[in-house]
């Protein structure tokens, strides 16, 4: 039960920003970072992206798995991390079904282009911070902690397992 609430939050958070930063780990075991549309989320809560599968990305994912997804909502005040390890896959069923128009700009050919490929990122566990209050209020809230010494209450903040 704990794991479905937990994809759900990822859900409901994740889709709502869509991009996120897509981090790996280089060659030289240094840390690289992109933005990355997400293409779907999974009711399992695997997060799919599309890329070209000869790109540093991908070179870099199948050397280390293990990847960072930063989304961040400033406006809402909202942020997510997601940790998780990811695999190339060539699912052309995957591909038809996640392809949208934005995606055929970057590949004109569209699932048909040979270096389409899909990264599919497993989530191990994950943080948020949700103070999706208004502005007003978050305003409030640390006017009031620096008045009194507490520390301000903004909102949801919690670690997941998956």
């Amino acid at each position: 039960m704990k794991n479905e609430k937990n994809i759900a939050i990822l859900k409901e958070m994740a889709e709502s920003v869509r991009i996120c930063m897509f981090t790996t780990f280089s060659k030289e075991d240094e840390l690289g970072s992109r933005p990355m549309g997400t293409a779907k989320i999974e009711e399992d809560g695997s997060l799919w992206f599309f890329t070209n599968e000869y790109s540093l990305k991908s070179k870099e994912v199948s050397k280390d798995n293990h990847v960072l997804l930063a989304y961040s909502d400033p406006g809402k005040n909202t942020y997510l991390t997601v940790k998780g390890t990811a695999e190339l896959i060539d699912d052309k069923v995957r591909k038809e079904s996640y392809f949208s128009p934005f995606i055929k700009a970057w590949f004109p050919d569209g699932i048909d282009d040979p270096r389409l490929i899909l990264i599919k990122v497993v989530p191990d566990a994950a943080e948020y911070w949700d103070a999706s209050a208004s502005r007003i209020v978050v305003l409030f809230s640390t006017l009031k902690a620096l008045l009194t010494g507490d520390t301000p209450d903004l909102g949801k903040h919690d670690t997941m397992k998956f």
